[in-house]
């Protein structure tokens, strides 16, 4: 199992946009990938509503655990996504 921390740096946080682009790139993988705002509350980052319901702006620290045979390629990915800010301008 990978854990680790992960900073939400875009300006509009995880918004809707951003929650399908994380919530796609997790759906690649056959790993389970959790996330949250707190280690014991994870919400499946799979979900799109799941993510959306964490309201996490710009500057929120949210857990991830991801765990299976692919999670190295999984968190990779997920760490790639979010240092570029979704793909967004800002």
């Amino acid at each position: 199992m990978i854990r680790t921390e992960l900073t939400i740096i875009n300006r509009l946080g995880l918004h809707a946009r951003a929650a399908a682009k994380l919530a796609s790139t997790a759906g690649k993988y056959g790993c389970a990938i959790k996330t949250g705002r707190e280690p014991e509350k994870m919400v499946d980052a799979k979900s799109v509503m799941s993510l959306m319901l964490l309201a996490a702006t710009q500057g929120t620290t949210l857990h991830f655990h991801f765990e299976g045979s692919d999670a190295e390629r999984a968190h990779r990915d997920v760490e790639q996504l979010i240092a570029n800010r979704f793909d967004e301008e800002q």
